[in-house]
C-alpha cells in the first residue's frame, strides 16, 4: 500500500481520473491510499462474506450489495472504496453508474497488514463523520470482528456479541458468529444462509 503524493490534496474527480479500473484505492480527506494485493486468506474471507451478504439481501429483497471497487462519493475530497457495502432498498436512488452518491448503510472492511491504521482509525473517523450506520471490521490477523454502530449522538459505539453472535440493526435478521470466519475451511455459505433465513 502506498500514498500518491504528487500533489497535496486530491478531489474526487481527480481521484477517479488517476485510479485505474483495475486498482483499489481510497480517497480520505484528499489523500489517495493505494491498496496492496490481497493475501489469499483475506480474499477468501472477502468472497465468503460478500457472497453470504449478497444472497441474504437478495432473499430478503432488502437492497443491494457491492464489493471492493465501488466508491462512496461522500464529498469533494472523500471517496473510499469499502471492501463490502450495503445500500437499503429505500436508498437505491443513491446508486449511480460510477459510484454511490453518499454513505452506505453498512460497510465491511477486511483488515490486511497494510490497512490496519486506515481501517481502524482513518476509515472509522470518515465513516462516522459521513453517517455510515454500521461499520464491521473483519480482522483476520487478530481473528476478531469489531461491529461499530452509529448512535444518536453521531458517534460509533462498539457492539459486543450476544451468545456468540453479532447482529445487524441496519439489516434485520442478518448476523454472524465471528468464529465461523476463522474456521478452516470456511463453513459452506449456503448452510450459513439457511441458518440465517430460518
Amino acid at each position: 500500500m502506498g500514498l500518491i503524493a504528487e500533489k497535496s490534496l486530491w478531489t474526487y474527480e481527480e481521484f477517479c481520473d488517476v485510479i485505474g479500473d483495475d486498482q483499489k484505492a481510497d480517497l480520505i480527506d484528499g489523500i489517495i491510499y493505494m491498496a496492496s494485493l490481497d493475501n489469499t486468506r483475506a480474499n477468501e474471507l472477502f468472497l465468503w462474506t460478500v457472497v453470504l451478504l449478497r444472497l441474504y439481501v437478495e432473499a430478503k429483497r432488502a437492497g443491494k450489495v457491492y464489493g471492493s471497487r465501488v466508491a462512496l462519493r461522500l464529498d469533494k475530497r472523500n471517496g473510499p472504496e469499502p471492501d463490502i457495502l450495503f445500500i437499503k432498498k429505500e436508498r437505491l436512488h443513491l446508486i449511480k453508474r460510477g459510484h454511490i452518491a453518499g454513505p452506505a448503510d453498512l460497510v465491511m472492511e477486511i483488515v490486511s497488514p497494510e490497512s490496519i491504521e486506515r481501517d481502524y482509525k482513518k476509515k472509522r473517523r470518515q465513516y462516522q463523520r459521513f453517517g455510515v450506520r454500521e461499520y464491521w471490521i473483519i480482522d483476520e490477523i487478530k481473528e476478531r470482528v469489531v461491529l461499530l454502530r452509529l448512535g444518536t449522538d453521531g458517534k460509533f459505539h462498539r457492539v459486543y456479541p450476544k451468545k456468540g453472535v453479532l447482529s445487524s440493526d441496519v439489516l434485520p435478521g442478518f448476523w454472524l458468529r465471528p468464529e465461523w470466519l476463522w474456521q478452516e475451511p470456511l463453513p459452506v455459505v449456503l448452510d450459513v444462509l439457511a441458518e440465517l433465513l430460518k
